[in-house]
């Protein structure tokens, strides 16, 4: 009896290190903010710049033949489906996969090929287009994707999700819809970089944490830009001294649209129901009788730690997630990404399609609605070009309500967009059109009615 009571006071002791230690060093390195030359940041940040710093001048080759190789494999597996690939279920899942990804990851390696050789037309690879994408935003996921890869169990095989969770489903459920552990892709985000709360999301749907409803929400809703991105938008369009006004409006018509665009189609469509076609049970988030939820939490906590075999084996885990994004979004980014640009710079189609804007910002009476209309949609091919067509308006009122409106759009396939496609999050290209055009309609009055009052 008294060698019983050792090992249980043994494994929970073990079980509450195991919580502890991992989670507190997952929330240092992915939520707390820190100061790094002068901008606020996460510390998964701050080593992928170092790491982009030690790699500069070779992270483009590097970025090109991790693309190139995706794409050869993954023809040479569909095609011939070997061995060494059907019997492994990582490599599997990885490389053989649907004729659309394929043709994405193909075209993807065409692109990432040209640009870098600077082959075929100019559109293709200047700055404005396939070589944006290379030279400035691959590099940056390519750092982000392999510390954020390795170092995410930290957050989701610990107990913290399970702890965080059940404390904050009391006001994530009835506010958003979502369980409280959607919190902590949030906070991730909004501290730190949209591409890593889109790999925890991902992460989260497949292990069966989210339903598809809850994964498309959040990965379209909460995997916010950044506040030094922010930063740079502001200063764009030359407002740096309005950044506390500014914030707040992105703040607050961030929550609106969180609030109201799930309730509207697509997303209220999908399904409740997790990726393997299960439905979450009703007493899922429930507290069990003589809990607290605190008690609860830790209770969770401590049983997800405890199910931690190996600190070898969560490594492995980590080193497959950053492969994972790695050779199957990089292509995608790419792909789509590129494609989005050269539209963008080659045809009239998103100022044709901001022209509908025009009787919405004068009803809101934003000072040159034509000027301003012509930025309303081009942000979803990236969403720094709003800022930089805004720089030809005088208006300061105008100017602001456009920066803060391409931050809270969220969606733009040069990134956020392009992730979510290539990730196994339940969205289509054309259902996250419709969720770009919800969240513009949403958070434009709201972003309208900070800046009358401002300015």
């Amino acid at each position: 009896m008294e060698n019983t009571l050792k090992g249980q006071a043994a494994v929970g002791k073990r079980n509450l290190l195991m919580f502890l230690l991992p989670s507190l060093l997952g929330i240092l390195l992915f939520m707390t903010p820190v100061s790094y030359n002068g901008d606020l940041t996460i510390m998964i940040a701050v080593l992928a710049k170092s790491l982009q710093a030690a790699l500069s001048d070779s992270l483009t080759i590097i970025v090109t033949g991790v693309i190139s190789l995706s794409a050869v494999v993954t023809l040479f597996a569909t095609l011939f489906k070997p061995a060494f690939v059907t019997r492994s279920s990582f490599l599997n899942t990885l490389f053989n996969v649907s004729p659309v990804w394929l043709v994405s990851r193909l075209l993807g390696a065409v692109f990432v090929v040209m640009v870098y050789t600077q082959a075929g037309p100019e559109i293709l690879y200047s700055g404005d287009t396939g070589g944006l994408v290379l030279n400035d935003l691959l590099p940056v996921l390519f750092a982000v994707f392999i510390f954020a890869g390795l170092l995410l169990p930290l957050l989701l095989d610990f107990g913290l999700l399970e702890f965080v969770g059940t404390l904050l489903t009391g006001i994530m459920r009835p506010v958003f819809r979502l369980p409280g552990r959607s919190a902590v892709d949030c906070m991730a985000s909004w501290l730190g970089d949209g591409s890593v709360g889109i790999l925890l999301t991902s992460k989260q749907y497949e292990g069966r944490h989210y339903t598809q409803r809850e994964a498309a929400v959040i990965g379209t809703t909460f995997s916010a830009v950044s506040i030094t991105f922010s930063l740079v938008v502001l200063a764009q369009v030359k407002l740096e001294h309005m950044f506390i006004p500014f914030y707040l409006a992105v703040c607050l018509a961030g929550i609106v649209a969180a609030i109201v665009v799930p309730r509207l189609p697509p997303l209220c469509w999908k399904k409740d129901t997790f990726i393997n076609g299960e439905a979450r049970p009703s007493n899922d988030e429930e507290t069990p009788a003589g809990y607290s939820r605190l008690s609860h939490g830790y209770h969770l906590a401590l049983a997800r730690a405890g199910k931690v075999e190996s600190l070898g084996r969560v490594a492995c885990t980590g080193f497959h997630n950053a492969l994972d994004m790695l050779l199957g979004v990089l292509p995608v980014v790419m792909a789509f990404g590129t494609l989005a640009l050269v539209i963008a710079e080659t045809t009239p189609l998103f100022s044709w399609l901001g022209m509908p804007f025009v009787p919405l910002l004068e009803l809101l009476q934003i000072p040159e609605a034509a000027a301003a209309s012509e930025t309303m949609v081009v942000g979803f091919a990236d969403m720094f070009i709003p800022a930089i067509l805004a720089t030809s308006i005088e208006s300061d009122l105008t100017r602001f309500v456009i920066a803060a409106l391409s931050v809270t759009q969220l969606i733009y396939m040069s990134e956020v967009g392009a992730l979510l496609l290539g990730s196994k999050i339940p969205v289509n290209i054309v259902e996250l059109f419709v969720i770009f055009l919800l969240r513009t309609l949403v958070t434009l009055p709201v972003i309208a009615l900070i800046g009358h009052l401002v300015f």
